[in-house]
């Protein structure tokens, strides 16, 4: 078999394998369902790169090609696009052409694939963030309905508690208190979900050494320690601490020509989730180390209060999100504790990741 290397369009039911040699000729096409597909996979040759785009089935069929002795090759979608040969004419067998084109570039970065367990944990933010999305989605709904009936009230949960547990303080029609009644029972489970899901990841912290670390970072709590444990993994899948912000997109954008750097916005690129709790994180911390007194603030809650000084509040929060994976990089890729004052101390002098 002359194959070097086998690229993979997935999908839930229809997969377009694309096999290519070492010059990058493709040999031949197939066209598979899901079963088929799995059989093709036990007969290729152990140590066989198979390339395939991030998406929500790469990490099993990841697993699947371990399993088998394969090479599995995932890619962001976004470094795939650039290779179709017609970016008017987008089809599977296209697709599968230039994630297998993609893979053999020389400095092509490749997403680490995740294990049972990370998905596990992950699953669980998961659901606990679509119940916060219903949740949200169900109270605007009710104050919208309210708000029909001249009943406004302040923003927040507890404020719509209490309307909903006296209804009966306003004059409305019975049918429609009903239906009030009914939605804010809705309301009700999606916040006691919320809480439940909240409850199993911090038991799981307190049992996960990795996130004991990270908790005792300003700003990181049981949520964020334990997803960042479960999105990263491994701290050696990247290089340093400010790859690992790029992969979130905490990093500026770069508009270079001619030797002259211009920095934009944060790229906002990658995991969203992780993003967005590292910046309500950096909140927190920006306002706790307002709150406290020179005298007895850290270095880094001083380097913080001098952030205040001369850049304004958002600014400051996305510095300080953007420091907070670096340091989360450093503590798991050295297994080392967290040290408030790191700014004027030596890093650990060994070069040895850890695994």
């Amino acid at each position: 078999m002359n194959t070097t290397l086998i690229g993979v369009d997935l999908a839930k039911r229809s997969f377009s394998v694309c096999e290519v040699n070492a010059t990058g000729r493709v040999l031949r096409r197939r066209d598979l369902n899901r079963s088929d597909f799995a059989c093709y996979l036990a007969q290729l040759p152990k140590g066989t790169p198979v390339a395939m785009e991030a998406c929500a089935s790469s990490n099993h069929w990841g697993r699947r090609c371990h399993e088998l002795g394969l090479t599995p090759l995932v890619m962001a979608a976004q470094f795939v696009s650039p290779f179709r040969k017609s970016q008017s004419a987008k089809n599977d067998r296209n697709d599968a052409e230039a994630i297998a084109t993609a893979a053999r570039q020389g400095n092509m970065r490749f997403v680490p694939v995740k294990d049972t367990d990370q998905q596990a944990r992950l699953s669980w933010h998961r659901v606990r963030d679509g119940h916060k999305q219903a949740k949200t989605a169900i109270g605007n709904r009710i104050r919208g309905l309210l708000a029909e009936f001249g009943i406004v009230m302040a923003k927040g949960d507890k404020p719509l508690q209490r309307v909903l547990a006296d209804l009966d303080a306003f004059d409305l029609p019975a049918d429609f208190k009903a239906l009030i009644q009914q939605e804010g029972r809705y309301w009700q489970e999606e916040n006691t979900a919320i809480d439940a899901c909240s409850a199993h990841i911090t038991a799981r912290v307190r049992q996960d050494e990795r996130c004991q670390r990270l908790v005792a970072i300003c700003g990181v709590g049981d949520i964020t320690a334990d997803a960042m444990v479960a999105s990263v993994g491994k701290a050696r899948s990247f290089k340093n601490g400010r790859q690992l912000a790029a992969w979130i997109g905490l990093v500026p954008k770069q508009f270079t020509t001619g030797g002259h750097v211009k920095l934009g916005r944060i790229s906002r690129a990658g995991n969203t989730y992780l993003r967005t709790l590292l910046v309500q994180g950096a909140r927190s911390t920006h306002r706790i180390a307002l709150s406290t007194p020179p005298d007895k603030a850290t270095p880094e809650q001083r380097w913080i209060q001098q952030l205040d000084q001369r850049m304004s509040f958002g600014k400051a929060v996305v510095v300080i999100a953007n420091k907070q994976p670096r340091q989360i990089w450093a503590m798991m890729a050295y297994r080392v504790d967290y040290d408030p004052c790191a700014t004027v101390t030596r890093m650990p002098q060994s070069k040895e990741v850890a695994a």
